[in-house]
């Protein structure tokens, strides 16, 4: 019976990715279903905690895109690159990097990517090697972001045992740093040169190839400020959190848990902004990272529901199955979060689905933390939002994927960063804990 419903789960997944988008969370539900009205398995949780998390950082964050702030920011991006166009495969991973680390969405990836394949193109660059592992970066960012829903509940589960929010941050940023770093310098050697690509060179001389040159930017009066208050509110939630932390103490008893301070803090952030910027608030429902911000609601929602309800149904039989193995070969935890991320297509879903169960496990804190960035996993299957973008945007046909699905520009650095995000969490794990 157990098979049975582990191929209803992993069938409403693939239908899922099918779907694409959206689709993947209307699927868990169907998912649920199934489970519940045919084999009898009582429903798990829904992740609202999580879900609320993220739609009060979109909202925010839609706020700010309407403002001018996004433009604003992708600007500066677009500056750091041209002044530098010959490092734009390492430049483009910091850029996507740093964009998701403040905002706590890969989403934000979108702007800058049309930005990245220009510089590279301009440079005879090949576009594939900046674009891979500027995604890949935009994806594993999530697990190092201050207010990503996955870092948020993943700290409230490592506080019990020990492990502060900040120590979680002070593992997690150098480890997926250093990771993406390292892949980006074997990223730049990947695959032939722009100009010996017999596809770019076809491409070319039918005239599909065109450089655009450079963007002329002109802000919005409330742009940097917009940015600003952003900023002022990614710094207030970790001050919040860092002084109501236990091993902090400085606010014993706090009558607003972290999660709704996050929630409480966003939102003002957004009130603020709309006031202090004139924001007309219905633009914010059409802005494009507030309707990619919904929908990741809706996917995480589907998804991680329909993983924690086949979970708990079986915890202890994956107790006794994988208990000892985890105890014996711990770094074999990452590989199972990372199979799981590549289905579950969501970081915070594939925290909130497995990592409560191999804690239970009996799974270290360190083993936890350095294995945490491979819920960055959404690549394996080129299906994500991003990724699609990248290979959309990439008119020199460098950026493609192969025939047989998995051989794709993303592959290689995607499972390269992820891998030595995990052995430098470890690292940095055994000297901050």
């Amino acid at each position: 019976m157990v098979f049975i419903e582990l191929a209803i789960v992993l069938i409403a997944i693939w239908l899922g990715a099918r779907l694409g988008g959206i689709g993947i969370g209307f699927a868990g539900g169907l998912g649920v279903l199934i489970l519940t009205l045919f084999c009898g398995i009582k429903p798990g949780a829904i992740p609202f905690d999580v879900i609320e998390i993220i739609m009060a950082v979109i909202a925010a964050i839609a706020a700010m895109q309407v403002a001018g702030g996004m433009d604003y920011l992708v600007s500066l991006a677009e500056r750091l690159l041209r002044r530098h166009p010959r490092y734009v495969t390492l430049l483009a991973p910091l850029v996507t990097y740093m964009m998701t680390l403040l905002a706590g969405t890969g989403h934000t990836a979108f702007s800058t990517l049309p930005v990245i394949a220009e510089v590279a193109k301009e440079q005879g660059v090949r576009p594939s090697r900046p674009l891979s592992i500027a995604v890949v970066s935009s994806q594993i960012a999530i697990t190092a972001s201050p207010i990503s829903a996955a870092v948020v509940f993943f700290a409230t589960l490592l506080e019990p045992r020990g492990v502060s929010y900040l120590a979680l941050l002070a593992i997690a940023i150098p480890a997926t740093m250093a990771g993406i770093f390292l892949a980006a310098l074997v990223t730049n050697f990947l695959g032939k040169e722009l100009k010996d690509d017999a596809i770019y060179q076809a491409r070319l001389a039918k005239g599909d190839v065109i450089l655009r040159g450079a963007n002329v930017f002109v802000a919005k009066p409330g742009a940097k400020r917009s940015v600003l208050w952003f900023v002022t509110g990614i710094v207030a939630v970790v001050l919040y959190a860092t002084f109501t932390s236990e091993s902090v103490g400085l606010i014993a008893h706090p009558l607003l848990p972290r999660n709704e301070a996050i929630v409480v803090f966003m939102l003002t952030i957004a009130t603020l902004i709309c006031l202090t910027c004139k924001v007309d608030t219905g633009e914010i429902l059409s802005a494009s990272t507030f309707k990619s911000g919904m929908s990741a609601c809706i996917c995480v929602m589907g998804v991680a529901w329909l993983g924690d309800t086949f979970v708990k149904a079986h915890l202890t039989e994956i107790q006794m199955l994988a208990g000892d193995t985890l105890q014996t070969y711990p770094w074999m935890l990452a590989l199972v979060l990372f199979f799981a991320a590549t289905l579950l297509y969501s970081q915070a879903a594939t925290t909130k689905a497995l990592m409560p169960a191999a804690l239970l496990l009996g799974v270290s804190p360190l083993t936890a933390i350095a294995s945490f960035a491979a819920v960055s996993a959404l690549f394996v299957l080129p299906t994500y939002p991003t990724l699609l973008a990248a290979v959309e945007m990439d008119d020199t046909g460098s950026t493609r994927i192969g025939k047989y699905v998995f051989n794709h520009s993303f592959i290689i650095p995607g499972i390269l960063a992820i891998t030595l995000s995990v052995l430098f969490g470890f690292l940095f794990g055994g000297l901050v804990l």
